[in-house]
């Protein structure tokens, strides 16, 4: 039945080199059937695999993913591949280089077809189904990812020719919750991809195996690539080479993060440092306006003083020789001579004259 022991240590299923070989082994048909029939949502009796080889042996050497190019039935055609580890990507990108290399490969699988002599429309169907280790998709709760040729607005579908489909291993809990009667076959097959190496899944992973054909031919192949220690050799050095990379990786994002990091520090300082800077000028500039309004109030106050007290001067000299006139006035002195000795104009002392009279 290709039940997993429990006490056996087993390789990982969604390790890209051993996928391949669960679906492509000679004896792995039933698998591929089983997978075909859940990538094109119905029964499928004959599938052919067109590049069953593991030409790749170096674990350094193309060891982020391997496809499986087969052809199902006479309708349709799928690109399937396994990519247990990130992909290289800019910061920030949301795994953009892997949905367009997805995008390229199944153009490129639709684009392989010949066209000559029929109608476009007569195409077979392309799929491109990506398997990851990982979350593509953080905004999204669905484990299966389906995309295709849509109107931006209405939705409507364009032509069902080409479809790519990303499913995330790192997103099964949910399933993990139902029974294994009520899983489809794309989560049995998936659960038994991701959790077949953890001893904690394993009485699940079993039920699953039971459940399929394929998947009980799945099980027998991958305890059997267990058991080959040249397979388990290879295994080990691509993990490490793979988690190397991915140390690497995380590395180089927690300088970057380091780096951005400082880099506001100092932008946060030199900010700070022009703020008081403008702040200073502002100050400078405030008390030298302060100095100079008071240098010109004291200016207009000494001047308006001294207005005041050349009026009261002036004030005090006429009312002198107003008071020496009166006398002269009263003495009867004639009016050139008060003239002569006061200043005062005719005028001024004929109207002081009139006055006492």
């Amino acid at each position: 039945m290709g039940l997993l022991p429990m006490d056996v240590e087993i390789l990982s299923a969604y390790d890209d080199r051993i996928f391949k070989a669960l679906l492509t082994a000679p004896e792995a048909k039933p698998t591929l059937l089983l997978l075909a029939s859940a990538i094109v949502k119905r029964p499928v009796v004959d599938v052919l695999v067109r590049n069953n080889e593991l030409a790749v042996t170096d674990t350094e050497e193309k060891s982020e993913q391997f496809d499986i190019n087969c052809r199902i039935e006479d309708d349709s055609q799928a690109d399937i591949e396994m990519q247990s580890s990130r992909m290289e990507e800019e910061a920030g990108s949301n795994h953009a280089n892997l949905r367009a290399r997805s995008i390229y490969n199944l153009c490129d699988l639709h684009s392989s077809q010949g066209a000559k002599g029929k109608p476009y429309n007569k195409l077979i169907q392309s799929y491109q189904v990506m398997f990851c280790g990982f979350t593509v998709f953080p905004k999204r709760k669905e484990f299966i990812n389906s995309f295709s040729l849509r109107h931006d607005l209405d939705n409507g579908l364009l032509h069902n020719a080409i479809q790519v489909m990303f499913v995330e291993l790192s997103k099964l809990n949910k399933i993990l919750e139902k029974s294994v009667e009520e899983m489809t076959d794309m989560e049995r097959f998936s659960v038994f991809l991701r959790y077949a190496d953890n001893p904690d899944y394993r009485e699940i992973v079993n039920r699953v195996i039971e459940s399929k054909e394929g998947l009980a031919v799945a099980g027998e192949v991958l305890m059997s690539i267990s058991k080959d220690e040249r397979e388990r050799a290879i295994f080990r050095s691509r993990r490490i080479a793979m988690n190397d990379r991915e140390s690497n990786r995380i590395t180089a994002e927690q300088n970057q993060k380091i780096l951005a990091e400082s880099l506001e520090k100092i932008a946060a300082f030199e900010k700070t440092e022009k703020d008081r800077k403008i702040a200073l000028e502002k100050a400078e500039k405030a008390g030298k306006i302060a100095v100079e309004k008071a240098e010109k109030a004291g200016k207009i106050a000494v001047e308006k003083a001294e207005k005041a007290g050349k009026i009261a001067v002036e004030k005090a000299e006429k009312a002198s020789k107003l008071a020496v006139a009166e006398n002269m006035i009263g003495d009867g002195e004639p009016i050139e001579k008060i003239m002569k000795y006061t200043g005062l104009t005719r005028k001024e002392i004929e109207n002081l004259r009139d006055a006492e009279n």
